[in-house]
């Protein structure tokens, strides 16, 4: 830790102490008056042209849109996300009017783009920033015009991903094979005074009802005193909750300081996924004012029950993925990933599955994503773009790894939605812990990190599994069939390092069974289903299989309860041909049919919806065939991820067509977060056929989650 690190943390304590003298006296809120910052978007048609990376070009022959990607441009340059003879950079400009003076600071924020920028204001240079996924701060204020004269504002990023120095994190993907420069987030003028707030941290201590707030702050060019208020209130209503003013605070000129207070917020309520309640917090120094959104929510790993903890109850984490940047380079993207309203609907239909958690997968969206996730409630796992399984042709360091990391837990701390730092994808590498063991202490709330497949980093932190069960018939050998899964432990299989502290584990990968969304195999999965199904399979037959073996996979994980959390692969990616292989055939995909209006294929929608319901049920029976009139005693699992218990009845019911051969039940009680194992005496039908077995929860709620298996009566 730096000294002025550490002198910055004692100086928040003795003002921390000021501060709740403070409140202990006072019963007026100090409400924040709209202090002078501006924030201008920059948002909107900007010119384009391609080029070489030295020089600025003459003419501005195409618009684009930021946020967008380069291939938006109009009219469309060629080979866009490839690297190509036409060009090195594209150049981005526009131009801009500031009203009135400019103020004691100007800030440039380019929320995100790639692959490496360098910013140019009226001719001058403002400065580079290599990270891609993370933003860009710059200080224009020597260089920006205001009084409404024009500014000419140039932006240059490099045309593909080798454009950044090597060791620098440039989002390699074994399953791209575009890799899409532009400004992909969005752009800003951040106008305003002295002292300036930096940055803002808020760190909830649900047990006592209040929020830590720690503020980053420049002070003015005079050395002196000064206070800062803050206040909350709820974000919808706009109520106060919650006020404290801190005064007489020593500051040196333009120094940087660490202000450190908590704020006691009056009949608090708690976020989650099932109740994503708000706050907002406002901060005013006079010279500065800003709006920070947070949420009233802990969450952490317990390493002994190795579950997942919720605003201090044992949650389990039921969802999927988003592979963004992978959907940037699918056909029907167009502008969906910057429409508010298309994002949201994504998020409400992904909810509709019963989902509460999100993997953010290989690389962030952009901020408008994670601001939805925090109104819809999801619990947001966020992964940073490194997946190198050994063998990529990037290799990025810990000291290019530490900054960005930085960046980006300043970035995204404040968002509720966030629970997880997720430092790469199925990498062994020490690079990655090195960084996360640099930073970690930076996070006041102290999330989990998830480190790949390389070595956890921290007894509370977590590991992925990714069980790919069906793969072995990618790989050339004998195909894996469902009824295998009797064979299957409930605990998933990991890499040595990954066991080195006995972390818990979230499956969040899982079944090697893609079909595109025009319901053909991909490059990944031809093979499987020519085993499965035989190669004359119509579209059909593949999609009610894939929904089907899905389902019974998400069942059997979730039911041994052996994981904190289940999440499938994929809720969005891209989807396009598989006919080549990887990384230009189609490698994985989602399941969606109609992307504009979000429509499911319909067995995906019917099975694996239920395979995801918080009082799930899974029979635990996995034979394809089975001998006329035979006994068995079948186990019937029922799981309640509710707080509450759930009673009802267990049907068991075997079905030829639409016809039920035999049925029975029995009553269940589960308590909340439990489990029961409920076992059926059944003899199999006599007769020859094709039969379904089918579990179903009944409750005076009506008809719940059923578990189905197909099976065959032979001789």
């Amino acid at each position: 830790m730096s000294k002025s690190m550490r002198s910055h943390q004692i100086t928040g304590i003795s003002l921390l102490a000021v501060v709740t003298i403070l409140v202990g006296c006072a019963s007026t809120c100090f409400a924040a008056k709209a202090g002078p910052r501006k924030v201008v978007s920059l948002n909107g048609k900007w010119e384009i042209e391609q080029g070489g990376m030295d020089s600025v070009p003459e003419q501005f022959g195409h618009k684009v849109p930021v946020p967008g990607l380069a291939d938006m441009a109009e009219p469309a340059f060629a080979e866009v996300g490839k690297k190509s003879e036409k060009r090195e950079a594209f150049w981005y400009r526009r131009t801009f009017k500031v009203k009135g003076k400019i103020p004691a600071v100007a800030i440039l924020k380019i929320h995100k783009a790639k692959y490496g920028t360098k910013v140019w204001l009226n001719g001058e240079v403002v400065g580079e920033h290599l990270p891609c996924f993370t933003p860009a701060l710059l200080d224009v204020k020597g260089l920006l015009k205001g009084n409404g004269e024009e500014n000419e504002l140039v932006i240059r990023l490099g045309a593909n991903r080798e454009s950044v120095p090597e060791g620098q994190p440039a989002g390699w993907d074994f399953e791209k094979y575009k890799y899409i420069p532009g400004i992909y987030d969005s752009v800003e003028l951040i106008l305003t005074g002295k002292p300036y707030i930096v940055n803002v941290q808020t760190v909830p201590d649900i047990s006592a009802g209040k929020v830590r707030v720690v503020t980053e702050m420049q002070w003015s060019g005079k050395s002196g005193r000064g206070s800062v208020t803050y206040e909350v209130v709820e974000a919808k209503t706009g109520k106060s909750v919650g006020a404290v003013k801190a005064s007489g605070i020593p500051s040196k000129a333009n120094e940087k300081t660490l202000l450190d207070v908590v704020i006691p917020i009056e009949n608090c309520r708690l976020w989650s996924p099932e109740d994503p309640f708000l706050y907002e917090l406002k901060v005013n120094t006079g010279g500065d004012a800003v709006k920070v959104r947070f949420g009233m929510r802990s969450f952490r790993f317990d390493p002994k029950t190795r579950r997942a903890i919720l605003n201090g109850k044992p949650y389990y984490m039921r969802g999927t993925n988003v592979c963004v940047y992978r959907f940037f380079e699918d056909d029907e993207r167009g502008d969906k990933p910057w429409d508010k309203k298309w994002v949201r609907r994504l998020h409400r239909k992904f909810k509709s599955m019963h989902w509460n958690s999100i993997r953010y997968c290989i690389g962030f969206p952009p901020e408008l994503w994670y601001e939805i996730a925090d109104e819809e409630g999801f619990l947001i796992q966020d992964e940073f773009p490194i997946w190198l399984l050994g063998k990529a042709p990037e290799n990025p360091k810990a000291e290019r790894i530490i900054p960005e990391y930085t960046e980006w837990m300043r970035e995204r701390w404040n968002h509720a939605c966030v629970v997880i730092w997720d430092g790469q994808n199925e990498s062994i590498t020490k690079e990655t812990g090195k960084a996360i063991g640099a930073v970690r202490h930076l996070d006041l709330s102290g999330r989990a990190w998830e480190n790949g497949w390389a070595e956890p980093q921290n007894p509370t932190d977590f590991v992925e599994a990714h069980p790919y069960l069906f793969i072995k018939g990618w790989q050339g050998k004998e195909s894996f069939r469902l009824r295998d899964m009797a064979k299957v432990s409930g605990a998933p299989y990991l890499r040595d390092a990954q066991k080195k502290l006995g972390v818990p584990v979230v499956i969040n990968e899982y079944a090697w069974l893609w079909l595109t969304r025009e319901g053909e195999p991909t490059c990944l999965t031809d093979k499987v289903y020519n085993s499965l199904l035989g190669a004359d399979s119509t579209i059909e037959q593949r999609r009610e299989l894939y929904a089907k073996y899905l389902a019974a996979l998400s069942e059997f994980w979730r039911c041994h309860r052996e994981c904190a959390g289940v999440l499938h692969f994929c809720g969005l990616t891209y989807s396009r041909p598989g006919d080549k292989p990887r990384p230009e055939g189609g490698a994985t995909s989602d399941h969606f049919v109609d992307l504009k209006k979000l429509k499911f294929e319909p067995n995906f929608e019917k099975y694996v919806r239920d395979a995801f319901s918080p009082v799930g049920v899974m029979v635990d029976f996995w034979d394809e065939e089975i001998a006329p009139s035979a006994q068995r005693w079948l186990n019937i699992f029922v799981i309640n991820d509710l707080y509450e218990d759930w009673r009802g009845t267990v049907e068991l019911r075997i079905v030829l067509g639409k016809k039920v051969i035999s049925k029975q039940s029995k009553p269940c009680t589960v308590e909340g977060l439990g489990r029961e194992i409920l076992t059926f005496d059944e003899k199999f039908p006599a007769e020859i056929g094709k039969y379904r077995l089918e579990a179903q929860l009944v409750s005076k709620a009506g008809k719940g989650a059923t578990s189905f298996r197909e099976f065959e009566i032979a001789q």
